[in-house]
């Protein structure tokens, strides 16, 4: 990673609003996912692990509502794990702020569920790998949690939430997509997302295990999915592959991966023990950490920080490989930077999925600027 070429003024640095905070709000997580990037410690009953203190937590959203913050996104491990999470929601409600949360949907009870409606704007997402116990559980780890998802989902609806479903495809589920969107419907889901596994942490073992599919069949599945299988519902599906490859009336969806769509100029990570990170990388990628909520002002550390300043000064324009040739880039703005960082430990690295696409052939050609005519003359 090299330093900017040339920090912002104070008039470029004002642009940049903190618009959303991803809390990972605990180090510990009430499965075992196989294919998870954060690699949580397992709680089980009885044991227990670092969560981020509600007073740190207090004074970040003190300090960032001055810089814009408007939503919040509660992540982890698993956030209704935190042992203070009720407190965390009611002051979220009495901030105003829009709540985002991304669970298991294990512990999420009725009274949980209620609380969250509370909250302005609620969006929940909740996993479910299969559609069946014996697929979920396998890619889960720990027995009965498919039921409990389920009524997880259940008691969201029953507050007036009506969550995304996602589901990681993997070789083994892949046949259970179509499924998984009925379950959606019959459990009364707003709209089901199709992740595709990173190989990053404990998805570069499934991808070395031969786990995951190849390009040419993930590339296929979004065909599938974009061109005709989501008209069969009523339910909004996502694919979440890279914009390029989406047609024109799918690029400007909401809740979607990619920086471009997460806003990667106005976020910021907060992980359990209180760092502050480009996001959930920071717990496996040391250098995407700011700082600390306990030893550094917000505003400071917003505005100064040379990793942000860095980001600012060269998305979309210092992108390699085919992301700096693709039409989509400032869209995208790179799908995700942590992933590329965490593969290649190259800020500017291109997507290894347009990558991969590319060397076989299978980037769309017409997203790939045209080359500049040269003068002969």
């Amino acid at each position: 990673m090299t330093m900017p070429r040339e920090k912002p003024t104070e008039n470029d640095k004002s642009k940049y609003s903190l618009n959303q905070i991803y809390f990972y709000l605990t180090e510990g997580c009430n499965l075992r996912c196989s294919h998870c990037w954060i690699q949580p410690k397992y709680q089980a009953q009885g044991r227990s692990y670092p969560a981020l203190p509600l007073d740190l937590f207090r004074s970040i959203i003190d300090q960032a509502k001055p810089l814009g913050l408007s939503a919040v996104k509660l992540t982890g491990g698993e956030p209704l794990l935190h042992p203070q999470i009720y407190e965390i929601l009611e002051q979220i409600q009495a901030e105003g702020l829009s709540l985002i949360v991304e669970t298991n949907g294990v512990l999420c009870t009725p009274e949980l569920a209620r609380k969250m409606a509370k909250c302005k704007n609620p969006f929940v997402s909740v996993s479910l790998d299969g559609a069946d116990a014996e697929t979920h559980e396998w890619v889960r780890g720990v027995d009965g949690c498919f039921a409990t998802a389920q009524q997880g989902i259940r008691n969201l609806v029953a507050a007036g939430i009506m969550p995304q479903i996602i589901m990681t495809v993997l070789r083994r589920n892949q046949d259970q997509m179509e499924k998984i969107v009925r379950l959606g419907e019959k459990l009364g889901a707003g709209s089901v997302k199709f992740n595709i596994l990173q190989p990053i942490a404990r998805g570069k073992e499934m991808h070395q295990a031969g786990e995951t599919l190849s390009i040419e069949e993930l590339i296929d599945l979004g065909r599938w999915v974009e061109n005709g299988f989501s008209d069969s519902t009523n339910l909004r599906i996502i694919y979440g592959h890279p914009i390029a490859f989406r047609p024109l009336g799918r690029m400007l969806g909401g809740n979607e991966d990619g920086c471009g769509v997460c806003g990667i100029l106005g976020i910021l990570g907060v992980l359990a023990n209180g760092s502050y990170a480009m996001c959930g990388i920071g717990e496996t990628v040391p250098e995407l950490v700011y700082g600390h909520a306990d030893t550094d002002r917000l505003e400071d550390l917003w505005n100064n920080n040379h990793v942000l300043l860095e980001i600012r000064e060269g998305v979309p324009d210092r992108f390699e490989g085919t992301c700096s040739d693709c039409l989509m880039k400032k869209i995208c703005l790179g799908y995700c930077l942590a992933y590329n960082y965490y593969i290649s430990k190259n800020l500017w690295a291109s997507s290894w999925y347009c990558e991969e696409a590319r060397n076989r052939g299978l980037f769309p050609e017409s997203r790939i600027a045209p080359k500049p005519m040269q003068n002969n003359n």
